[in-house]
């Protein structure tokens, strides 16, 4: 199963170009609760370089959508339970730990160095396409704007520093 590339991608450079094909294939396997699907497309996101920092960015996107008004920890709460609950029928291996991670990063309060057990680049590929899967289920919005607008926002932050 492979996500058509949208004109959003052609300008990309490849690497880009897979981050957002392969990212997009991992949700669409979580969305149809496909494992075989889904262990090759995130085995692409987890050799794609830098795929956790666009995963990162577009769980961000999706969280101040939704949350137009800010989080409390009751919201990290409901949304870390509904992936998890929501992943763990398919996906026995899903680590609450790590979908925990994905949103403290994602909002900017996650210190690796404070983590005991950070999750590896893997274990990231794992589980971001889950976590974002359950977010876009709350929008019903495409994948395809939050990639953009991720891929956007990097690029300006790149430029920037």
């Amino acid at each position: 199963m492979l996500v058509g590339m949208t004109t959003t991608w052609r300008h990309l450079p490849a690497p880009a170009r897979e981050i957002a094909t392969a990212a997009g294939d991992a949700v669409a396997a979580a969305r149809e609760r496909d494992s075989e699907a889904y262990d090759i497309a995130v085995a692409r996101l987890a050799a794609a370089e830098r795929s956790g920092l666009v995963l990162g960015a577009v769980v961000r996107l999706l969280l101040e959508e939704g949350h137009p008004d800010g989080l409390d920890g009751d919201d990290v709460r409901q949304v870390l339970e509904r992936c998890v609950r929501g992943a763990a029928g398919w996906r026995p291996d899903v680590d609450p730990h790590v979908v925990l991670v994905l949103l403290a990063g994602a909002l900017g309060v996650y210190d690796p160095d404070g983590d005991e057990s950070p999750p590896d680049p893997p274990a990231v590929a794992r589980h971001a396409p889950l976590l974002v899967a359950d977010l876009l289920a709350v929008t019903g919005r495409p994948l395809d704007g939050y990639l953009a607008a991720a891929f956007t926002e990097i690029a300006r932050t790149e430029h920037h520093d």
